[in-house]
């Protein structure tokens, strides 16, 4: 019987690949099993809007779903896997396919009738007006 050399790094690429499948690494997947992914999304404040950019690369905007109710900003939509061709092989899969959902609480008062959205070269641009702030007003005592 033969010595087997023992190597640290081995046992650290076993465990780096049981983690990647507890934390649902999707990589070996087909996109249909894949289901949930999430977009990158930016949240800028200014004086009188709340700034959101989400990157939605080969997302037409029918497919995206935009609310805002009681305090909460919710972007939701899907990215549909289209196959070429029956003909032909898939070897690697990376990008993201199936639902998202992403869900924000908005920490200032909104004027949600002013909320605005445009999609253009695969960013969706959303700004969300705050209400304007009451003005000071000094009361006289009767």
């Amino acid at each position: 019987m033969g010595l087997i050399r023992w190597s640290p790094w081995q046992e650290l690429e076993t465990m780096n690949h049981q983690l990647s499948h507890m934390f649902d690494d999707h990589s070996d997947l087909t996109p249909s099993e894949a289901g949930h992914w999430y977009p990158a999304i930016d949240i800028r404040e200014t004086d009188d809007a709340l700034l959101v950019e989400a990157e939605l690369p080969g997302i037409e905007k029918k497919d995206v779903k935009i609310e805002v109710e009681n305090g909460v900003l919710s972007i939701s939509g899907e990215r549909t896997y289209h196959k070429e061709s029956k003909d032909e092989d898939v070897h690697r899969i990376e990008r993201s396919y199936g639902r998202f959902v992403r869900t924000f609480n908005v920490p200032v008062a909104l004027d949600t009738s002013k909320v605005s959205a445009k999609m253009e070269n695969g960013i969706l641009r959303i700004r969300l007006p705050k209400t304007e702030p009451s003005q000071k007003k000094a009361i006289n005592i009767q």
